[in-house]
């Protein structure tokens, strides 16, 4: 019996779960730049930021827990036509869909925002990060080496490009 998933907007209600599951892959280690543990509060703060130009959304399963989010926003290391990713799954649910599903909803929202392309920012040793950009149709386009993050650990960045014109 597979679940149903149902992805719909984000909002500030959410932020407690999104950050359950963000402190879930940040204690696994190993796939997101994030080395600390979030409180709802935080996330309730980068939802806030530049709401105008952001978008988020949430994957939901039947009894209404979260099983995934993902944001665009803008980032000062990009233009103002592009918007930076990220994504979350809940371990447990990789392989479901839950992250095409998400994307589907945040292209539209790309599109909707006026932005040209989005951006992901992806650990060099994250396969499973690199794997779901690339099959969503992201193309590599430059290397940061040397990232310095907070628990003082050093990893490379790859950043993938998606052309939404």
């Amino acid at each position: 019996m597979t679940q149903e998933i149902h992805i719909r907007a984000a909002h500030p209600l959410d932020a407690r779960g999104m950050a359950d599951l963000l402190n879930q892959i940040i204690a696994i280690g190993g796939t997101t730049a994030h080395t600390e543990p979030v409180m709802s509060q935080d996330l309730a703060e980068w939802m806030a930021r530049d709401a105008s130009q952001s978008a988020w959304h949430v994957a939901e399963g039947e009894t209404g827990r979260i099983l995934g989010f993902q944001w665009i926003e803008p980032a000062d290391y990009l233009p103002q036509d592009a918007a930076e990713i990220a994504t979350f799954v809940t371990p447990k649910s990789h392989g479901l869909g839950i992250g095409s599903r998400l994307f589907q909803a945040t292209e539209i929202a790309a599109r909707d925002l006026g932005y040209g392309w989005i951006n992901a920012n992806i650990r060099a040793d994250n396969e499973s990060g690199l794997t779901y950009y690339q099959s969503r149709g992201f193309e590599d386009y430059n290397t940061i080496i040397g990232i310095r993050l907070k628990d003082g650990s050093v990893v490379d960045k790859r950043l993938k490009r998606y052309d939404l014109r």
